[in-house]
């Protein structure tokens, strides 16, 4: 048998509450307040030494313990800087670490996703507290990403900084990216207008992809479930001689078993063929100046209906069926201009083909959008200097009454200059003042202002942040509202639609603690206030036929409180718990109501536990959401007005064979929450046949319709998809190829 002791440090000074073990044994201890610690009785043999402490990285040591039965091996820790010390772009358009930034961004690793895989980042997204993705439809599952309760159009979606415009863009800008290739999420909530311009106005979601220098050589990653799911990641990195680096992905997804648990005649779970390939290229150029170009194209079948819809039901008023077909490529880039001086050009450009049919309703559309900004970037001795130029072009066509239906396509011009000073006053306090002006080709000049201002203690334990700050939108409705193309309702517009314009207000506190027994809490927690004008929102309450959409007379607003826990034990323990207290409200002709689909209460939490000795890892998801408004067909709609307390949970063991081996497996929505079958009204008379109307366009109660209801799927909160089990192989490779 044989004694090991010895002492771990950082930087000469001893760390005590280590955790120190022999992998593949129960052998380990911690050591102690002067950094110390002895394991005794070891067999003879060579062994692997995890040391192990918060706010460390994590040493891998072989040591032989053949020889001496007294053996002493010191240890050097290397400090970890992940929880507040991830460089961000987000928030301020130039790299910076996470705690100096004065506008608050959360940030999510590629760990946090794995923790419960899914197709999409658009679904990984559930588990984030704030954030919420929405399901606009009970057949075809199309939805939109909601912060803080505010619709999906009011989401900006970024990748690598470059923003891929457009309702239209939304939920496919978060479709097909391959997730091993991501290397963190970025979110900011509240109007972001001021540096990225329209569409930023409720927040937005920056994806970084992996840097090639860092990505390895091969990720392959495979899951199935039990009702048919398969998805497929695959990533490679390749050297084209010493000046080219490329990082090519594959993400497929396929799904083709029509499943009806909840026995009203349509599919609970939208059938889809997907395939999206992304490339990155990098390019070593002169002075390590940055050249990076990147594309990426989505091809996806979907459908969902009734069970025994097939193809050649499409468009016809035979069988109901929703069919959406979806082309799209992107570009986008960046490259540092050949000057002493920090000038970027960034740009992005991007192509949309949809062809869909919703029952007899054909909706086909097309859209284009280009986009270039030139930054220069400053840096005096108190202060950071950032200036830009911008512009963007937008060509939307539709068969719709958007584009009048006789092709005349919308067309806008959006040029913008804004500037950025970040004034260093001290070692604790940093201010940011911004403006931006835009000039859109319909609607004029814009001008969007902003404030944020950080405080820290002097060991940087506490962050305090303030942020002010004015966004604007110009909406087009039949990009965004997918109800609007079901045909179950029409649409009526009251006038000429303005600009929205919003105000907000955040208040953000973060605070370190490190406790003596190893244990760390990292609380961040916010106060949010927006105030909205012109605010566009769709009608269904006052005539249950229609849509009808106009400028908000009254006011709109949207505020609440956040708070945040990211717990960690030394034993391996982790706990990152959320939640959000919330009030979207809209006051007109003197009542308040909460805006439909939105919760007054949200919670996310994520509890990981990792036996390093044998290499398994628990992780244990979920989130429970408050009570929604859903929008009824009328007086005598008898289904619920409100939605119900509904949670979702999923549990995963992941086990680790090597660094390069992962099988995973688990169980999603523990509990099997679907919401009620009575999701869609009449399933059982789609095209409305049996539903007599008035002169005045109302539905007339019958014995036959008693409710006075129509064909309408958009009475949803909720997936159809009930409790089910997944298993899945992860592969990575990190040596060079």
């Amino acid at each position: 048998m044989v004694t090991l002791s010895g002492k771990v440090t950082h930087r000469g000074s001893p760390v005590p509450f280590v955790n120190i073990f022999l992998k593949g044994t129960t052998l380990g201890t911690s050591t102690d307040v002067n950094g110390q610690f002895i394991i005794q009785n070891i067999p003879l043999g060579t062994y692997t030494v995890l040391i192990s402490s918060i706010g460390f990285e994590t040493l891998s040591s072989k040591l032989s313990l053949i020889k001496s039965l007294n053996v002493v091996s010191d240890f050097q820790l290397v400090e970890n800087t992940s929880y507040l010390e991830e460089v961000v772009i987000s928030g301020t358009m130039k790299e910076v670490t996470k705690q100096e930034s004065p506008v608050p961004v959360n940030v999510y690793g590629l760990n946090f996703f794995k923790a419960n895989p899914s197709p999409s980042i658009f679904e990984s997204l559930k588990n984030i507290n704030g954030v919420r993705p929405q399901l606009n439809c009970n057949i075809c599952s199309t939805g939109d990403i909601r912060i803080n309760g505010l619709d999906g159009p009011y989401t900006m979606v970024l990748i690598d900084g470059m923003p891929i415009m457009s309702g239209l863009s939304t939920v496919y800008g978060l479709t097909g990216i391959p997730q091993s290739l991501i290397e963190r999420v970025e979110i900011v909530k509240g109007p972001a207008s001021t540096l990225y311009g329209s569409e930023a106005l409720g927040g937005l979601i920056n994806i970084i992809t992996k840097k090639i220098s860092r990505s390895p050589s091969l990720i392959s990653d495979v899951f199935s479930s039990d009702w048919g799911e398969l998805n497929y990641d695959l990533g490679l990195k390749f050297d084209y001689g010493e000046k080219v680096q490329s990082l090519f992905g594959v993400n497929y997804f396929n799904y083709q078993n029509p499943i009806d648990k909840n026995n009203d005649g349509f599919t609970d779970l939208t059938l889809q063929h997907r395939v999206s390939i992304f490339n990155k290229l990098n390019f070593n150029h002169k002075d390590n100046r940055l050249f990076s170009i990147a594309g990426r194209y989505v091809y996806e079948d979907r459908w969902g209906g009734a069970m025994n819809w097939e193809k050649k039901f499409r468009g016809g008023g035979e069988v109901y069926g929703e069919s959406i077909f979806t082309n799209r490529w992107e570009i986008i880039g960046s490259y540092q201009l050949p000057y002493k001086e920090i000038v970027k050009l960034h740009f992005s450009a991007n192509g949309h083909y949809q062809n869909s049919a919703y029952g007899t309703t054909i909706y086909n559309a097309t859209q284009h959008i280009g986009f270039a900004q030139i930054t220069w970037n400053k840096n005096f001795r108190i202060s950071d200097l950032l200036l830009g130029i911008a512009y963007r072009y937008t060509l939307y066509d539709d068969n719709t009454p958007a584009t009048n239906g006789i092709n005349q396509p919308n067309e806008i011009h959006l040029p913008g200059i804004f500037i950025q000073n970040e004034i260093k006053i001290n070692e604790q306090n940093k201010l940011l003042l911004g403006l931006r002006h835009d000039y859109n080709s319909i609607h004029g000049n814009i001008l969007t202002p902003r404030l944020n201002y950080k405080w820290n203690s002097s060991d940087k334990k506490n962050i305090f942040r303030v942020s002010a700050g004015n966004g604007f939108r110009v909406a087009n409705i039949f990009t965004e509202d997918h109800a609007a193309l079901t045909g179950a309702r029409s649409v009526e517009f009251e006038g000429k639609l303005n600009p929205e314009r919003s105000w907000n207000f955040n208040l953000n506190f973060v605070k370190k603690n490190y406790f003596t027994n190893g244990f760390f809490l990292l609380i961040d927690s916010s106060v949010f206030y927006t105030n909205f004008n012109n605010r566009i929102l769709p009608d269904y309450d006052t005539d249950p036929n229609k849509i009808i959409y106009g400028n908000l007379e009254g006011s709109s607003v949207s505020k609440g409180i956040t708070l945040n826990l990211d717990m960690l034990w030394i034993s391996g323990l982790k706990i990152l718990a959320g939640a959000t207290l919330m009030d979207v409200s809209i006051k007109e002709n003197g009542e308040r109501f909460r805006q439909p689909l939105t919760e007054s209460f949200q919670s996310t939490w994520g509890i990981s536990y990792e036996l390093t000795s044998i290499g398994l890892a628990i992780d244990y998801t979920g989130n429970l959401y408050g009570p929604m408004r859903l929008p009824l067909l009328g007086k005598l709609d008898p289904r619920p007005e409100y939605s119900p307390w509904w949670s979702i949970q999923n549990i995963q063991l992941t086990k680790t064979f090597s660094n390069q081996l992962e099988i995973y497996g688990g169980i999603k929505n523990l509990l099997d929450f679907t919401p009620d079958s009575n999701s869609i009204a009449r399933p059982y008379d789609p095209f409305d046949q049996n539903v007599v109307f008035g002169n005045n366009g109302q539905v007339i109660p019958t014995a036959e319709n008693p409710y006075a209801l129509t064909f309408d799927p958009s009475y949803v909160y909720a997936a159809n998809q009930g409790i089910r089990g997944f298993i899945g192989i992860r592969y990575t490779l990190k040596t060079r190829m």
